[in-house]
């Protein structure tokens, strides 16, 4: 029989363990190896049980047990160390407070005060985060990532407020079928059963949000908040009894339904997460965001949703303590678009078009229509933010994407690789310019090290100075032995040769086989042999299966007499993406057969808790995506924190920060064919010989002493060098100090009235821009020795400019000078500012001035633009604006200089 209603029986925790509780409910002992060990001492069986979530397990223990703890003064004792660890960790000055102390002081809820330089506060939204798996809200690298953002930001003091959705079945749980098809199932979460807390109005009802819906409806959701460390996080729900069946459903399941489901899933995220965020503000006093950050165009509404509220509220009322606009009288929308764009950030993690979510136009028309959501934003306006209104682009379609890019005055790729692809990628959004000058730069992703970093690994390397708390406490390993190193990395992969054998067992289990059939799982994989991982989610281009291009090559790896290897196998394909599940099912199938099944094992169901000990356990982590579609790709981070070493394409970070020392970068064909079969065979062919005679051949090596010694340094150099480039703490002080410092101040300087203003110029520039020209280019003289274009000399440019009714004040003109390739194109080009001289003359046009010096040999070359200026626009580029010479332009226009 099945219960007809589940609900949660809370325990009831004697009165000397109630810190237990707070420690519970704070997600910081998710990566605080202490207070994870004090748990594990309540219930040593009932924390395996719980899969070490501190919540399910205090459940489940006997109040005999609890009596008995209540009386043990030294568990009490270490109770009370966790609890003031906590407290302190909670209230004390750290990064981003001694950062803003020049200018402003710090409040005890971690915002920056006072007139600081730094905001406020952020808001950081984004449609999954993979704190713990305790909280199942993920299903790949972008929600680890968001994660992972969360608790660096706690680490460093950085006054984040989370913001996303509580899907109430997650993502899917994966298991296999006997043949090795993907099975997915969608298990309740009961958010009472999680580390969450419902944010309730002071009468103790639950806060609400409610959106307008077509047909008269209306979409209730309540907002549950998780602590993650110093961080608040708030996730929208949509199963509250004032809903209709339909839209209890809307976070039922993350990515999953239709396009109308999607489409209302980023309407909750966007618009609903900042009403969200403006109630939680209002209950807890916590500063309102002064700036807003988009991770990922899922939530791109929240920009359309701050427009409404500057358009229908007095800027003033949405101020909280402290971060308003000014002066207390509504906007229009294009005043209320520069002060939303000003205080925006927007990170794009997609190096592909059919990676962003794009839904019909008359589908977005029909929900922010006459009776949807946004009062006072004009439909035909929501609809122009997110149209594809440039060269190649689908104008039936409302692009989340561009709509991000549109609302946010600074957009960045994850690494610097992704941030060129994606500066060719939107470059239509700037017509005129070169992919090089699109005004979108690069943070490269990190890991957050206390979260993926084995405590082994951790207690081994000798503690670095506390102070150093961007390093997030990572420890040094340059004075470690050896030995030392060595026996480590031994004893993780021994723990990942049994994870992997009970992992293996209950997988087989599911498919139907009977406990007399697995006898053979107790000889899987062996704890001294080369052991390397590869676990992903399984779209098409990161290519789960490149090594079973020769699968006779890849089995005498795999059984070679001296030198074999091992490869533990993990990933899951969208529930709608056979083509992923089919790549699934050839490589369990290649794992199941019975010659190579204890070399090559595939684990179904990969997550956080798997990930955690597979990371540390392998030697080589296997990365081979076709360059260049994977953005940043995480996973060979966390395991290089713990000493493994890195086989990648050399692409996201990896293209970045490879060296000889921390790995080997598998050679590409990406430029030399189109014939994708034969690209694959070719890469493929390089990754066996990498294995073959380099990889395998290192680890083998043994000194007299028994020990890999050119494989141990390669650890020590991968720990000491690439650790810390790849902190979460180093990813988040840039944000910080590239992207979140400077958008505060741009918010505060557009208050109602430079706001309009800016707009007004915005409106007049693009209306008068027709009528700026290049009409004259004239190349005075070389300063060289007998005027000659030599090394050293100087070239003085004189440029005739027609600017109709703009003044000078209004735009820059440069001359951009570079080499020059054999079709004229200027490469690695500069610009070089120049200075009106005189005019306007009879015909209106202004003469500028400026030298040009030779600073390059070669073939060198320049051309001359007219870009729009004004002192509150953060780049050049910004109204993707520019004018140039014709070829009818006067003499010196495209001279070459040779």
């Amino acid at each position: 029989m099945k219960a007809i209603r589940r609900f949660t029986v809370r325990p009831v925790l004697p009165e000397p363990l109630q810190p237990l509780s707070d420690l519970a409910r704070n997600l910081r002992w998710s990566w605080h190896t202490e207070t994870r060990e004090l748990f594990e001492a309540v219930d040593p069986v009932g924390w395996r049980a719980a899969g070490a979530d501190p919540v399910r397990m205090l459940g489940g223990v006997s109040a005999a047990r609890l009596a008995e703890l209540a009386a043990d003064r030294v568990f009490l004792d270490r109770l009370a160390a966790a609890a003031a660890d906590l407290d302190t960790y909670l209230r004390g000055a750290r990064w981003y407070q001694e950062r803003a102390g020049d200018t402003g002081s710090a409040g005890a809820d971690g915002g920056a005060s006072g007139g600081a330089e730094l905001p406020a506060a952020i808001g950081y939204f984004s449609p999954e985060f993979g704190v713990t798996a305790a909280l199942p809200q993920y299903s790949g690298g972008l929600g680890i990532l968001a994660g992972d953002h969360l608790k660096a930001a706690s680490d460093l003091g950085v006054p984040l407020i989370g913001v996303g959705l509580l899907y109430r079945h997650g993502y899917f749980r994966q298991s296999l079928s006997r043949d090795g098809w993907q099975q997915e199932q969608y298990p309740v979460l009961d958010p009472n059963e999680l580390p969450l807390t419902l944010l309730r109005e002071p009468d103790g009802t639950a806060a609400r949000v409610t959106l307008a819906l077509p047909g008269h409806r209306t979409l209730h959701a309540c907002v549950w908040q998780a602590h993650v460390g110093r961080v608040p996080l708030l996730l929208l729900d949509s199963d509250v009894e004032e809903n209709g069946p339909g839209e209890r459903e809307v976070t039922d399941r993350l990515y999953g339904g239709g396009s109308e489901h999607r489409l209302l899933q980023e309407m909750l995220l966007g618009i609903g997460g900042v009403r969200a965020l403006r109630t939680y503000c209002r209950l807890t006093g916590h500063p309102a965001p002064e700036v807003f950050h988009t991770n990922e165009g899922h939530a791109g509404f929240l920009g359309l949703e701050r427009i409404r509220e500057l358009v229908s509220t007095p800027a003033d009322a949405l101020s909280g303590t402290g971060s308003g606009t000014g002066s207390g009288t509504a906007m229009g929308f294009e005043a209320a678009l520069e002060a939303v764009r000003a205080g925006t950030v927007f990170t794009t993690h997609t190096p592909v078009p059919a990676g962003i979510d794009r839904f019909d136009r008359d589908l977005v028309a029909r929900h922010f229509g006459d009776d949807g959501e946004l009062p006072g934003v004009p439909v035909e306006r929501v609809l122009g933010l997110g149209g594809e209104s440039y060269p190649g682009g689908e104008p039936h379609l409302f692009n989340m994407a561009v709509m991000g890019l549109r609302l946010a005055q600074r957009a960045n790729g994850v690494s610097t690789l992704h941030g060129a692809v994606s500066r060719k990628m939107f470059a239509g959004l700037w017509p005129g310019f070169d992919p090089e000058e699109v005004p979108i730069g690069s943070v490269t992703n990190g890991v957050h090290a206390p979260t993926w970093t084995a405590p082994e690994v951790t207690r081994l390397g000798t503690r670095q100075d506390p102070g150093a708390r961007d390093l997030a406490g990572l420890p040094d390993f340059a004075a470690t032995p050896a030995a030392a190193l060595w026996d480590v990395r031994r004893a993780l992969r021994a723990q990942l040769v049994s994870e992997v054998r009970g992992r293996l067992h209950a997988s087989w289990r599911l498919r139907g086989a009977e406990d007399a059939e697995l006898g053979w799982i107790d000889g899987v994989l062996d704890p001294d042999v080369l052991t390397i991982g590869f676990a992903r989610r399984v779209p098409s281009y990161k290519r789960l299966t490149l090594m079973l291009r020769d699968r006779d090559r890849l089995t005498e790896l795999l059984l070679h007499p001296e030198r074999p290897i091992q490869i533990v196998v993990a990933g899951k394909a969208h529930p709608a993406d056979d083509g992923g599940k089919r790549l699934v099912r050839e490589l369990v199938r290649f794992s199941d057969d019975p010659r190579v099944r204890h070399r090559i094992v595939f684990l179904p169901d990969y997550g956080m808790g798997m990930a955690q000990k597979l990371y540390p356990g392998c030697d080589v982590w296997l990365n081979n995506p076709l360059r260049p579609l994977e953005a940043c790709g995480t996973s060979g981070m966390k395991a290089a924190l713990n000493g493994c070493l890195n086989l990648s394409v050399l692409d996201g970070w990896w293209d970045e920060w490879f060296e000889p020392d921390f790995g080997w970068a598998i050679p590409t064909a990406d430029t030399g064919t189109a014939d994708e079969n034969r690209r694959d065979d070719l890469e493929a062919n390089a990754l066996y010989e990498l294995i073959e005679d380099r990889v395998a051949p290192r680890f083998y090596d043994r000194g007299a002493d028994g020990l890999p010694d050119r494989w141990i340094e390669m650890v020590r150099r991968t720990l000491v060098t690439l650790g810390p480039k790849v902190l979460a703490g180093r990813m988040v002080r840039e944000y910080v100090e590239r992207l979140y410092a400077p958008a505060a101040r741009a918010h505060r300087s557009l208050d109602p009235g430079r706001a309009a203003e800016l707009a007004a110029w915005k409106y007049r520039t693009r209306t008068l821009w027709p009528y700026v020209s290049v009409d004259h280019v004239e190349a005075v003289a070389a300063t060289g020795a007998g005027g000659s274009t030599e090394l050293g000399s100087t070239l003085t440019l004189r440029v005739g400019v027609g600017l109709g009714e703009l003044r000078p004040d209004d735009v820059e003109v440069q001359a951009v000078a570079g080499r020059v390739g054999a079709d004229d194109a200027l490469v690695d080009a500069r610009p070089f500012p120049l200075k009106p001289a005189g005019g306007p003359d009879l015909e209106g046009r202004w003469v500028y001035e400026g030298p040009l010096a030779l600073d390059r040999t070669g073939p060198y070359g320049y051309t001359v633009r007219v870009l729009p200026a004004h002192p509150l626009l953060a780049t050049s580029a910004d109204l993707g604006l520019v004018a140039l010479p014709t070829e009818a332009t006067g003499e010196g226009a495209g001279v070459l200089l040779r």
